[in-house]
């Protein structure tokens, strides 16, 4: 059954890129989401899980149904908040490959999955997401980026060489609460984010937008 969720202070929100009433005015329109969902809502906001939270969500599901996608890969899944819009997307015929270093967080994500009934068709890998994604042998329709954000940067360069002509290469938490907008970054994530977001937009391979949603997300098409 749909549930509404108390979203008001939770981490996924963000803030610094949108005003707050525009914000608000933002989620108080978003459907109410499943049991499950909502759940993984709330205690992402309880244990300070990092998501991508419901607005964010549904672009993602739009990209997917927008681009037919049918091969995801997600580097950095978390609890797997994200892999279910991702696979719900894809449909029963799709795939969406999750990584996370953490096994606990695999094993509750499984959890999640079979209660979602994506469980099928979502293979789990444990472990460094850009060693994982730089051993797989075949191409993906997207390929979704949210590790730490010091890896930006070498993830740009192992994901290109996986990702099919036309596909789509996203990536969360672009705009850093807006401190990408500071003159004088100094801590290393806003410099390694400041210098992911020049190379796409410089790539040739890349024809890319930044969407000042939630947190920033970048989506590239590769050319």
């Amino acid at each position: 059954m749909p549930q509404k969720v108390n979203d008001k202070n939770a981490r996924w929100r963000m803030g610094g890129i949108t005003t707050g009433p525009v914000e608000d005015y933002l989620y108080a329109l978003l459907p109410a989401r499943d049991e499950v969902l909502a759940e993984m809502e709330e205690e992402a906001a309880r244990r300070d899980i990092p998501i991508v939270g419901p607005a964010v969500a549904r672009v993602f599901y739009q990209l997917a149904k927008i681009s037919g996608a049918k091969k995801v890969f997600e580097m950095g899944s978390a609890i797997g908040y994200s892999t279910i819009w991702w696979a719900r997307a894809v449909g029963k015929d799709g795939r969406v490959t999750y990584t996370d270093s953490d096994k606990k967080n695999a094993s509750q994500a499984q959890g999640y999955f079979e209660r979602a009934g994506v469980a099928s068709q979502v293979r789990s890998l444990t472990g460094d997401a850009l060693e994982l994604l730089s051993e797989q042998k075949e191409t993906f329709d997207i390929i979704f980026c949210d590790i730490d954000k010091e890896d930006y940067p070498r993830a740009l360069r192992v994901a290109l060489p996986k990702l099919r002509k036309g596909g789509l290469f996203v990536t969360d938490n672009v705009l850093w609460s807006g401190k990408v907008a500071q003159k004088s970054a100094t801590d290393a994530r806003t410099k390694a984010i400041l210098e992911f977001n020049r190379l796409i937009y410089q790539s040739p391979e890349l024809f890319t937008t930044i969407l000042p949603l939630r947190d920033g997300v970048a989506v590239c098409v590769k050319g």
